[in-house]
């Protein structure tokens, strides 16, 4: 599944750097991680948020403006992520990453300001917290840059390896960004402006580290996808590559069952043990580090001796053992004699675990094939595609997940809508199986 043509000459200005580039992957890896402290900072806090200004409403109602105040942030990363991977494939990595930094700033700031408005000025509230996230949707839609910059500096054979990079600093920025708003909480006397504000700082700090030693890895080519950058046709291209439209679709599948608990995860913490927002942070940043641990330690090891669709299969297992934990845990909690607390909590937290392990060896497996079967001129726009699928997954996860938490008081249909939806995902895997048999692109 490796490109055979060799890499083009240095003479070319259009060839994308194809030997390793430590430094611009250690600086991928800060940027996305101190960019994804901001994102874990914030993240549990929305549905809170959000249930503050909207305690009037049903909660059939209030599960609904919380999903969408969720799903616009994936919904800009499903519009603009092809035509941010065209623009980097055009003028360069460096350029895309340090607007969306300068993005996140920006809209993260905002996040704060909303924030800080009381509930008499509800409206006003979440029409702010709305143009935040869509801001910020639009600026973290440059994930598939990232991944186009580790392409760029990596073999065919290293090429999982890098991908996992990613979400190893998905997991460390995850794992803190938490931690971080939960000590906040304390310095800041529980005031609600301090996770935005600490998150806009954060990413000043990554911005201004991609400004100082971020290295250009793709020089570009300047007639790239001039006036195509919102192109149907050059999506639907990319689709055609052998095997990269069935990987795409796994992916969506995969991201959307697993949005379907994530985006219910804080609501699901008050329902069954009555969590606040600090005891949330600390979900959240075990969230991180099980991520951290799954990606960081088990599957780079596991990678040099298995093939990603091996890692893909006991991803999608281990997903399914999760989510069908997560679904026990819900019923058994909302029974009128609840099972005994520490006991569930356990169960909670080992599933909780599981189906993080299982996402954590899917995610750079995809990754990592799609952009090995990418034309090596495209990688922008590959990941981009690839990316923006995955965010269509997490614009319907939690839109499904949180209407159908408040359907009825099990809480468990968006875990078994995980489940089924795992089931396809299975359908699909043979067909990994029978193109690794063909001839490479």
């Amino acid at each position: 599944m490796t490109p055979t043509d060799p890499p083009a000459p240095p003479t070319d200005p259009t060839a994308p750097a194809r030997n390793p580039n430590r430094a611009a992957m250690l600086i991928v890896f800060l940027v996305v991680f101190i960019d994804l402290l901001g994102f874990g900072i914030v993240l549990p806090l929305l549905p809170r948020y959000a249930k503050l200004y909207l305690g009037e409403l049903p909660e059939w109602a209030r599960g609904v403006a919380i999903g969408v105040l969720f799903s616009v942030f994936s919904l800009m990363q499903f519009v603009f992520s092809p035509m941010w991977g065209r623009i980097s494939d055009r003028i360069g990595r460096r350029p895309v990453l340090l607007i969306s930094l300068a993005g996140s700033v920006a809209f993260y700031a905002l996040f704060g300001l909303a924030s800080t408005l009381p509930g008499e000025q509800a409206w006003l509230a979440l029409a702010l917290l709305f143009v935040s996230r869509v801001g910020a949707g639009i600026a973290g839609a440059s994930v598939s840059t990232a991944a186009a910059v580790i392409a760029d500096c990596t073999t065919p054979e290293k090429r999982s390896h890098g991908m996992a990079l990613i979400g190893v600093a998905f997991g460390i920025g995850f794992t803190f960004g938490p931690l971080i708003g939960y000590l906040g909480f304390f310095l800041f006397d529980d005031a609600r402006w301090a996770p935005g504000a600490t998150a806009a700082a954060l990413s000043l700090v990554a911005l201004l580290l991609a400004v100082r030693v971020f290295p250009e890895t793709y020089r570009g080519d300047p007639t790239a996808a001039r006036k195509e950058w919102l192109s149907i046709e050059r999506t639907r291209e990319v689709l055609r590559t052998p095997l990269v439209g069935t990987l795409v679709l796994i992916y969506f599948l995969v991201i959307f069952a697993f949005a379907n608990f994530e985006g219910t995860l804080a609501v699901l913490t008050d329902s069954a043990f009555g969590m606040g927002e600090r005891d949330n942070f600390l979900v959240f940043a075990y969230v991180g580090f099980a991520l951290m641990v799954a990606q960081g330690g088990f599957y780079r090891r596991m990678v040099k001796t298995m093939s990603e669709e091996r890692l893909i299969n006991y991803g999608v297992s281990l997903m399914f053992l999760g989510l069908g934990g997560l679904a026990a845990v819900a019923w058994f909690s909302s029974r009128e004699t609840p099972a005994d607390p520490a006991g569930l909590k356990v169960g909670f937290y080992l599933a909780l675990a599981v189906a993080v392990f299982g996402f954590a060896f899917v995610n750079p497996s995809v990754t990592a094939l799609v952009s090995k079967r990418a034309d090596p001129t495209r990688q922008g726009e590959t990941q981009g595609v690839n990316q923006s699928f995955a965010s269509l997954g997490r614009i319907l996860g939690p839109l499904l997940g949180l209407t159908l938490f408040y359907l009825e008081p099990s809480r468990t249909l968006p875990y078994l809508a995980g489940v089924a939806t795992l089931v396809m995902v299975v359908v699909l895997l043979p067909r990994i199986r029978n193109a690794e048999r063909m001839p490479e692109q």
